[in-house]
């Protein structure tokens, strides 16, 4: 049985992951859970789940937490960043799943690999904001960081029992979001209900504000390039509406090697609980014949800037990734919340990049300085933009 610690276990990949450990109860044990605010949610999973460990984002949540969670449950209940270190390292745990949005999620996932224990990545801000810090310790540590996110556990299989010198390119799929035929002039007229729509996946509000940016697929491309080892010119993008086909390999023979499957996290989380063993799941098969035609084509750099951004915060590397990250998180609250237009979101991303000066990667104290600074900076932007 394999003991887990779900960090993020009310957001999308936090309820998909438990609902593959109901499905298999005799699979996994949840040792710890770590979440936001969504305390009546979390009340539930802790009476489902009984976790030993359970930490939330401050101390109102926490008092909150204990009014709803009865004494007989025995679960420690922690609060902010030290709280969600212990929930990580939590005694036992065989497998961190790493789901918090944001860059939130650096120094816990950061405190497991240190601690020794493997990680299923899903936050991916992690690598885009101190990927060679995270590899580095990952390798020190000899332990495993399987991926979760679609594309790139997508990736994760296509290459097992392949030589990492004979990949020519990566190519992950983008659906394109709800926008993708739309001129750029009308982008100013999206509304946070339009752009929550995605066509084809069920996630949580800022990643599916990113998806309808195309700045997931920023964020994608430089966690692709680290958790690989691949320069950032060997990761490409196809816009794949129909979701079915997750990323391609393409070899240096010319042949491409592809993973495909229904558009349902539960999939690639699945794969990254019990790696190398698969576990039946229930649902419909995926059913090629139905479904017809698949397409691909180039994305539109001027109509999803932030996937520029993305190539040009990659390519200058050192700090300017957790930069780029860092502003968007502020810039999609911003817009979520009515205070900044959808376009403004990149407009955001560009300006806080471009008064940044890199440096190399040295610390994640310095990662941490960095990220706060680049959140003011977006934060005073959005608010002289509402002027």
């Amino acid at each position: 049985m394999k003991r887990l610690a779900i960090l993020g276990s009310t957001g999308s990949i936090g309820q998909n992951t438990l609902s593959v450990v109901a499905e298999h109860p005799q699979e996994f044990m949840v040792v710890s859970l770590a979440a936001g605010q969504n305390t009546a949610l979390l009340a539930e999973q802790i009476e489902q789940f009984r976790p030993r460990v359970v930490s939330v984002q401050d101390e109102a949540a926490a008092a909150r937490l204990k009014e709803l969670t009865p004494p007989s449950l025995a679960a420690e209940i922690l609060f902010g960043p030290e709280g969600a270190v212990a929930a990580a390292t939590a005694p036992g745990a065989d497998l961190v799943v790493s789901a918090m949005v944001g860059a939130v999620g650096l120094e816990p996932t950061l405190a497991a690999v240190d601690a020794g224990i493997p990680v299923a990545l899903a936050n991916k801000e992690t690598l885009v904001a101190a990927g060679s810090l995270v590899m580095a310790l990952a390798r020190t540590r000899g332990v495993p960081l399987i991926p979760v996110d679609s594309e790139h556990s997508a990736i994760f299989q296509a290459i097992q029992g392949q030589r990492r010198e004979d990949i020519r390119k990566l190519w992950l799929t983008a659906s394109g979001g709800p926008f993708r035929t739309w001129e750029p002039a009308r982008l100013g007229e999206v509304t946070a209900a339009e752009a929550l729509r995605h066509p084809n996946w069920s996630m949580g509000p800022k990643i599916t504000i990113d998806s309808a940016t195309m700045m997931n697929k920023a964020l994608e491309v430089i966690e692709a390039s680290v958790l690989f080892g691949l320069p950032v010119d060997k990761v490409g993008v196809y816009i794949h509406p129909q979701s079915i086909v997750h990323s391609l390999v393409e070899f240096v023979d010319g042949s491409v090697l592809a993973q495909l499957g229904a558009p349902d996290m539960r999939l690639p989380i699945a794969y990254a609980l019990t790696y190398p063993r698969r576990l039946p799941l229930n649902g419909p098969p995926l059913d090629l014949g139905r479904i017809g035609r698949l397409t691909f084509e180039e994305p539109d750099m001027e109509r999803f800037p932030g996937l520029r951004l993305g190539y040009e915060a990659a390519c200058t590397g050192g700090t300017m990734p957790a930069v780029l990250n860092a502003a968007n998180e502020v810039a999609v609250a911003a817009f979520l919340e009515g205070r900044i237009k959808f376009p403004d979101i990149p407009r955001v991303v560009a300006e806080t990049m471009a008064a940044h000066a890199p440096r190399p990667l040295e610390s994640l104290e310095q990662v941490l300085g960095v990220n706060r600074w680049a959140r003011d900076f977006a934060a005073e932007l959005v608010t002289n933009q509402r002027r």
